[in-house]
């Protein structure tokens, strides 16, 4: 039976400790220059729809890395955009390719994509979910602070897709997570969340920032919703990351921000420049994380 990753919900807590360790084991090997290619002659297709830089880079080094190859596909180049259903792109998809990577706006065409394809299909962001950046960050916790229950994540900013998937992250990890979000930009409550972790939304991003081991944020308009900046940038404001802010954490307090960022809006560059800062080893663990993701859904079962 195939596994997809459409959603954190899909992969359980043991199956994410498994994928961490094999994380730090792909990371070690990678420093020490030793060649693992347990994907030598398959094959990855990535349907875009979405910019990317490190979604798009990350899984095409990870699967040359791997022995494997990518081929990069923008929607606008298959005949899915000239009215060829899904169901059938899917069934010829995977009759050519070991996996698929899909980076799209309505989550709905990565589920129906997913639901007709025989082999495992990857979720590298849509508007409601991105589970690759959440698993990512979760190993860079663990990396820095050397564990991840009751760990206390303030997530400050809109509540897009990556709270949404920090929500069933914390939850399915036994993670602390305060979201700090205005009225009308929080997330919407996830389907199959855990029961380990402790998740609260508030309004106050000094209350969710009081105690938190780290503080998290992302860019305040994401792609495809430029119509709204205005008036969701003034609403965003007060949730900027800022020293006045960090220095109401804890001392040690960790910051982290998927990227791209726009400094001087959801983030200082005084604060991402600064000594709390781990944004670009954040950034890099998408590389190692994603290569456990990659091997672990597409090795054939001998392996």
């Amino acid at each position: 039976m195939k596994k997809d990753l459409l959603t954190l919900s899909n992969f359980n807590r043991e199956e994410i400790l498994l994928l961490l360790q094999k994380s730090v084991r792909l990371k070690e090997m990678r420093k020490n220059g030793i060649a693992h290619q347990p994907l030598k002659g398959k094959s990855l297709g990535m349907i875009f729809s979405k910019h990317s830089t490190r979604t798009r880079i990350s899984f095409e080094v990870g699967m040359f890395e791997l022995g494997g190859q990518a081929l990069f596909l923008t929607s606008d180049q298959l005949q899915m955009t000239r009215g060829e259903s899904v169901e059938d792109s899917a069934k010829v998809l995977s009759r050519y390719l070991n996996g698929l990577v899909v980076r799209t706006y309505d989550h709905e065409d990565l589920t129906s994509l997913a639901r007709h394809a025989s082999i495992p299909v990857i979720n590298g962001l849509t508007d409601l979910s991105h589970p690759v950046q959440i698993l990512s960050d979760i190993f860079t916790i663990q990396e820095k602070l050397g564990r991840i229950e009751n760990v206390k994540v303030a997530y400050v900013g809109d509540g897009n897709n990556v709270a949404y998937s920090w929500i069933l992250g914390a939850s399915i990890m036994g993670m602390h997570l305060a979201l700090a979000c205005p009225k009308g930009y929080q997330p919407e409550q996830p389907d199959g969340m855990g029961s380990l972790g402790k998740v609260e939304v508030v309004e106050d991003p000094f209350a969710a920032v009081k105690d938190a081991d780290v503080i998290y944020t992302d860019v305040w308009v994401s792609m495809g919703q430029e119509s709204d900046s205005d008036t969701k940038i003034k609403k965003l404001q007060p949730y900027q990351i800022n020293q006045k802010l960090v220095n109401a954490a804890k001392k040690d307090v960790l910051v982290m921000h998927c990227l791209p960022a726009h400094r001087g809006m959801e983030i200082t560059a005084e604060v991402m420049d600064g000594p709390h800062s781990i944004v670009f080893d954040q950034a890099e663990n998408r590389l190692h994380v994603q290569k456990a993701i990659l091997e672990t859904l597409l090795s054939p079962p001998e392996q």
